[in-house]
């Protein structure tokens, strides 16, 4: 197997993990959102993206450096050295987890009742911050793995982690309601399923890492069996591993931040307009209900487009410019192709997919509006990747903080105006200014052109879909006079789903968006959707 193949293996392995991992997720917001309540749910909403935006700040960019470090040292057979930057990784990822899970649970009232104004969400916060006492080194474990190109064990580990949390967080929840308690203490039981998710996850690692020394001590290729090179001080590796993956912290750390961002900025900017209550309800209901359906579309998209990255960073240090100008407009391309129907499914169909899944009619606009903007958020991935990929890191990381400035402005002026929509716009608008900057930035390298003069046609292609999902979610309504709520919404969204996905191809290829002399180069999956169409294409 080649390293391409390798890596698009790995890559799809990943992302399967991930997609079932993303729907495991919302498998476990569901429940949860009818259980807790508006209180709770925006309670376990603050707790949750704080857990988040800080392990990502614990660990985002330091798996990836410390993947390339090993690849590399394992490649020049100096195992004694890719061993001892492991043992530096988890070094720090051990201090790393102890002090934040201290300072999380020391600092919770800040975060709770004056950052965020929900003083419920103190014991939420406290319940989830051990979960940082391992997940910090399962971070570092994963990459290492990567490094040794076992994606299996991230892949696993991420599921099994998921399961763990889903099923304890729900059960926790129930047995506490079911005690006596509020939602707000069920919130916290269920904010430390994460706890037992991490021990889960863990667990698979330790069997991985005990699995992989014994087959070095097999192969020869285990620390101890290489004499032959200078013990590397850990100041050096530290020093190495920082220089790389601060950028990439901060990369990383776009989504995360801007969810946290909105969990505090909700009730302080709205509380004045609509009352404290009904701010905290529009909270809820965008934690638990329209960042966990945004989350899903771009999975996919991302997946197939971080596949093209190997290459592109190939085509680039070799100097192939017409190379790497072909493999950023196909990644593009592809993100925007494979994104867009999924968005629209979702947002087109927000009604019946709320009315279906939550415990209230109310908040569709929200998830709507939320899922609209996730294209802008595969596009800003995606060429966050490429300029990482071309060894820009450091521009990426500064269209990030840009973009978030961006957000953070039109978030305060347009909430007193048009409410959470403003927030919600504020996040979009950060999405499209660091899509922007990255993209002149990666023009800069090498002149491209995503569609050229296809736009119009994707134009009309998604104009015309959006009505289409739009007519079959009213249809899916007016249902729910002839039947029961719920199987009227589940059809509503059948109907939606299955239009889409149907007419979507067939419209992309008689408007010549996608053209047959192109389909060699697309993902293997895209050529069995497209290649049969092309009979529809007159030349």
């Amino acid at each position: 197997m080649s390293k391409t193949e390798s890596f698009v293996r790995g890559t799809v392995i990943l992302a399967v993990a991930a997609l079932i991992a993303r729907v495991i997720g919302l498998v476990q917001r569901v429940p949860l959102e009818h259980m807790l309540g508006f209180t709770g749910n925006a309670s376990f909403t603050v707790a949750n993206n704080l857990y988040l935006m800080l392990l990502a700040v614990a660990t985002a960019g330091i798996p990836s450096t410390l993947s390339k470090m090993v690849s590399e040292r394992y490649a020049l057979g100096r195992p004694a050295e890719a061993q001892r930057i492991y043992f530096a990784a988890l070094l720090f990822a051990g201090v790393i987890g102890v002090i934040m899970t201290i300072g999380l649970y020391a600092l919770a009232p800040f975060f709770a009742i004056y950052n965020s104004k929900v003083p419920e969400a103190v014991i939420s916060i406290r319940a989830i911050a051990p979960s940082l006492l391992l997940f910090p080194m399962i971070a570092m474990m994963r990459g290492y793995f990567q490094g040794r190109n076992l994606m299996i064990a991230g892949g696993i580990s991420q599921i099994i982690e998921q399961i763990a949390r889903v099923f304890t967080a729900i059960l926790l929840a129930y047995v506490i309601l079911h005690l006596g308690y509020s939602g707000v203490e069920a919130s916290a039981g269920a904010s430390f399923g994460s706890v037992l998710g991490s021990i889960g996850a863990f667990t698979v690692m330790l069997y991985y890492a005990f699995k992989m020394r014994k087959q070095d001590k097999l192969e020869g290729l285990d620390a101890k069996s290489d004499t032959t090179h200078a013990v590397i001080p850990l100041r050096q590796i530290y020093s190495d591993i920082f220089k790389l993956s601060i950028p990439i912290v901060i990369s990383s750390l776009t989504i995360p931040a801007v969810y946290y961002i909105d969990s505090t900025l909700v009730k302080p900017l709205l509380m004045g307009e609509i009352g404290d209550k009904m701010a905290t309800r529009v909270l809820a209901i965008l934690g638990s209900r329209a960042q966990s359906v945004a989350g899903i579309p771009p999975i996919l998209a991302i997946a197939l487009s971080q596949s093209l990255i190997p290459i592109i960073s190939a085509a680039f240090a070799s100097n192939k410019m017409e190379h790497l100008k072909n493999q950023i407009t196909l990644a593009l391309r592809i993100s925007i192709l494979t994104g867009i129907p999924i968005v629209l499914i979702f947002s087109t169909s927000a009604y019946s997919l709320n009315g279906l899944l939550f415990s209230s009619k109310d908040g569709a606009g929200i998830i709507a509006a939320l899922t609209l903007g996730t294209i802008f958020q595969i596009t800003m991935m995606t060429t966050n990747s490429m300029l990482i990929g071309i060894n820009k890191a450091n521009q990426s990381m500064v269209h990030v903080l840009i973009g978030i400035v961006v957000k953070l402005i039109v978030s305060f002026a347009l909430a007193p105006f048009i409410g959470i929509y403003g927030i919600i716009l504020g996040t979009s608008l950060c999405f499209i200014t660091i899509t922007w900057m990255n993209m002149r930035s990666l023009q800069k390298i090498v002149t491209f052109s995503i569609l050229g003069n296809r736009w119009i046609g994707f134009l009309i292609t998604v104009v015309v879909l959006g009505g289409i999902g739009l007519l079959l979610n009213q249809v899916g309504i007016l249902l729910t006079g002839y039947m029961n709520d719920r199987v009227a919404f589940f059809i509503g969204c059948c109907m939606v789903g299955i239009a889409i996905l149907l007419v979507y191809p067939v419209m992309l290829v008689l408007l010549r968006v996608v053209k047959a002399n192109e389909l060699d180069s697309y993902p293997k999956v895209l050529r069995k959707v497209f290649r049969p169409l092309m009979r529809l294409q007159k030349n």
